[in-house]
């Protein structure tokens, strides 16, 4: 199963968010990276964040719910 990433954030508290709200509305998300990234490196965050992924064939949905939700806002 191929993986597209449809959030990017250098919050852990946040990634883990986005990761609940799309667990809520029935997607599979991952976290990536599933470790802390602020203990990696002495603290330095990876190249790119945490990255949020889902299925390929959930991605479309995943946005539009992430889309509403910022709209919302």
């Amino acid at each position: 199963m191929e993986l597209e990433s449809v959030f990017e954030t250098l919050n852990p508290a946040e990634a883990q968010l986005i990761r609940s709200r799309l667990e809520a509305a029935g997607l599979n998300p991952e976290v990536d990276p599933e470790i802390d990234p602020l203990c990696i490196e002495g603290f330095s965050l990876p190249s790119g964040g945490i990255q949020i992924k889902v299925p390929s064939d959930q991605a479309h949905d995943a946005r539009a719910i992430l889309d509403a939700s910022e709209k919302a806002e």
